[in-house]
């Protein structure tokens, strides 16, 4: 199992809008894809000295395969929309996870 991890710093001046665009339209558009689980988001607590308020988005996929396929058929398109909707008011960047152990007690 793998976890594409996005992390993301949003300006405070499109914030408000940024986390209800994630919640009701991009995140499940993610799961949509077909490629994905399971997505969690998480507020980062520590603040940046940059400013903006950073989250990062856990999405959860069973093999490298399906990530691959994301990628060449979804990625563009979806980070697509976020650049169109909010130019220049977010960093990103990504990272990919290998589940080593998950325990649920």
């Amino acid at each position: 199992m793998l976890i594409y991890n996005v992390t993301i710093n949003i300006d405070e001046s499109v914030h408000e809008e940024w986390l209800s665009w994630m919640r009701d339209k991009h995140i499940p558009d993610m799961l949509k894809t077909g490629k994905f689980s399971h997505a969690k988001m998480v507020k980062v607590l520590v603040e940046e000295d940059s400013g903006g308020v950073t989250y990062s988005i856990q999405y959860t996929t069973k093999d490298r395969k399906t990530l691959e396929s994301y990628y060449t058929h979804d990625a563009a398109r979806l980070r697509g929309e976020a650049q169109k909707l909010f130019p220049n008011k977010f960093v990103a960047f990504r990272t990919e996870l290998e589940v080593i152990n998950q325990q649920i007690p």
